[in-house]
């Protein structure tokens, strides 16, 4: 029996400065994240942060693994992307192995 991977997150915490400008972020994911296989768990919504620095956003997107994960952020797509989201907000992110 062979193991399958461990599934791969990406968790953010995004402070939004221009709502505007960063939909045209969110447009702009759509087919990166539709190409690896994103899922989201967590995109906005109701939420707290309890420690540590605040964020007006909360997300958590799947993978089917960690490899794939890594292989989105770092793809051309989403990297051309992610240019029109540091315009507008500040974010930490990580990717992150399942259990």
């Amino acid at each position: 029996m062979t193991d399958s991977p461990k599934r791969g997150y990406w968790m953010a915490m995004v402070d939004v400065a221009d709502a505007e400008a960063y939909s045209k972020y969110m447009a702009a994911n759509k087919a990166p994240l539709e190409k690896y296989g994103a899922k989201f768990i967590v995109r906005g919504g109701r939420g707290e942060v309890l420690e540590g620095p605040q964020a007006s956003r909360l997300v958590v997107i799947e993978f089917d693994s960690y490899q794939t994960a890594l292989d989105c952020f770092h793809s051309p797509e989403y990297q051309a992307a992610l240019l029109l989201r540091k315009v507008c907000s500040v974010a930490h992110v990580a990717i992150v192995e399942g259990v």
